[in-house]
């Protein structure tokens, strides 16, 4: 009867192991595996880190984009890595690199909905002070597109809004009446080829 005793404890003491490991010790073990798995995926570093990022200048002769990479602090949304992104593309590069985008230009807001759209929100700068020109109002939006959708996977398409509203153009010949997906159409290779 003793010997019955102890096994049904035995029995039941291995029961509950097993089922704590299923039910908790797994799942967490594995979720773990599975983050790290899908940052490895995406290249993406987590909150805080530094990792590098593609941005788009423009090449010294005025007639290619040019892809620039610079470590940049990752942050723990989308939202907020893409207004990093955009506020180092913002920024002057070295030369003989020339900025794409009007030098005085801000960002007012970013919105990043779940279908991957991002909405960005600019200053009336990036219209008033460009210098026009189908191929640079080419280069303006694309290299704000491009940085977008080439560094956050989670972004497809890129709708530029100025001063918070909708605009049919930048200056006359790009139509932004709708989100734009990424376009590689105008890169070169390297500062001086």
């Amino acid at each position: 009867m003793m010997r019955l005793y102890w096994f049904i404890v035995a029995i039941t003491g291995i029961s509950f192991l097993v089922g704590w490991f299923l039910l908790v010790g797994l799942p967490r073990w594995s979720s773990d595996e599975v983050t790290s798995q899908a940052d490895a995926v995406t290249g993406m570093a987590t909150d805080g880190e530094t990792a590098d990022a593609t941005l788009f200048y423009v090449s010294e002769d005025g007639m290619r984009l040019v892809e620039v990479q610079q470590r940049l602090e990752w942050h723990a949304t989308v939202a907020e890595q893409a207004r990093a992104v955009l506020e180092a593309q913002l920024t002057a590069p070295a030369p003989p690199l020339l900025a794409p985008i009007p030098v005085d230009t801000e960002i007012r807001a970013i919105y990043v909905t779940e279908q991957g759209h991002a909405f960005v929100d600019l200053t009336e700068e990036v219209t008033l002070d460009h210098s026009g020109g189908s191929l640079d109002e080419l280069f303006t939006v694309y290299a704000i597109v491009n940085a977008l959708t080439t560094n956050l996977p989670s972004v497809t398409a890129v709708q530029l809004l100025i001063e918070g509203q909708e605009v049919d153009t930048l200056v006359g010949h790009v139509d932004l009446r709708r989100p734009l997906e990424r376009n590689l159409q105008w890169i070169g290779s390297g500062p001086n080829s």
